[in-house]
């Protein structure tokens, strides 16, 4: 096995770990009278100003260099369907139906993101991708009969949220990977494009939907979602990393990436015991999931 492809995993395994934990902190957020709309913001905001920073440190006086105007439109169109609408959707999952029930709903992307990777990319599918969306969707069976997620209980038609996020994640990383193909786009360049799209069009939503008042929260809900997107951009740049790496398909990246509800279920059973039920039934639905995930790129 040549040195790549194992970097490859380390880089997609490591957001699956952040990604694990994020919803820790969104989770107490919303506890702490924070709204999905504020989440998304505030998150988008921590990751922009760092990846700016970063950008120009690194890159001064042209952080841009070498990318053409298509090649921004890319990455920025990536940002304003991929990640705008996604954060929206996840917090709203969150809020409704638990961090461990909502990153297991949200793993279900490789399957959106195999199929239009195929599609579009052209990238190959194995003969165990019928067997892994079988699998998958079990997965989220068990989950909505799991009795588990927010105490305050929920309705199996609040699961569309998580995996409507998996959607449109998927289809920003077919995108992003797109925008990789042969060129000289860095990783820090695209993902500073991708959250400076998503920063304009969650502020635009906001204003256009709720003004001012969709900042108008509690200060305590404000640090958890400022740890949030402290660890989501720690995250973001390992992934579009492993992406444009030569080695980094979609379906593997995104495969690796997505057995992040593992670590959510751990993390939720430790720190979550007074807001969320972890069951055996939200274990096995996130097992599942992450299991037919995998299958699917095999």
């Amino acid at each position: 096995m040549t040195g790549t492809p194992l970097a490859v995993y380390a880089l997609a395994l490591l957001p699956a770990v952040l990604w694990g934990f994020g919803p820790i902190f969104d989770k107490r957020g919303m506890d702490a009278g924070g709204t999905a709309t504020q989440a998304a913001i505030v998150v988008v905001v921590v990751d922009a100003v760092l990846y700016w920073l970063a950008l120009l440190v690194t890159s001064w006086p042209n952080p841009l260099s070498g990318l053409t105007l298509d090649l921004v439109a890319i990455f920025a169109v990536a940002g304003l369907f991929g990640t705008a609408m996604g954060r929206i959707l996840v917090f709203a999952g969150v809020e409704r139906v638990g961090a461990s029930i909502n990153s297991a709903g949200i793993s279900t992307r490789p399957l959106f993101a195999t199929l239009l990777a195929l599609g579009f990319l052209g990238e190959p599918l194995g003969p165990l991708t019928g067997v892994g969306i079988v699998v998958l969707v079990g997965g989220l069976v068990v989950l909505t009969y799991s009795k588990g997620g927010d105490v305050s209980g929920w309705k199996p038609r609040d699961l569309l949220f998580p995996v409507g996020a998996a959607a449109v994640f998927g289809a920003g990383n077919v995108l992003r990977r797109y925008g990789f193909g042969d060129t000289v786009a860095t990783p820090l360049q695209a993902v500073t494009i991708n959250e400076t799209a998503a920063l304009v069009a969650l502020a635009a939503y906001a204003l256009a939907t709720k003004g001012v008042d969709a900042l108008d929260t509690p200060r305590a809900s404000y640090a958890y979602f400022s740890g949030s997107g402290l660890v989501t951009a720690v995250a973001l740049l390992s992934f579009f990393t492993a992406l444009s790496m030569e080695a980094g398909r979609v379906a593997v990246v995104d495969s690796l990436a997505a057995t992040a509800p593992l670590f959510t279920t751990v993390f939720a059973a430790l720190l979550l015991r007074d807001v969320e039920r972890v069951t055996r039934g939200v274990v096995l639905g996130a097992a599942l999931v992450v299991v037919g995930a995998v299958l699917i790129t095999l």
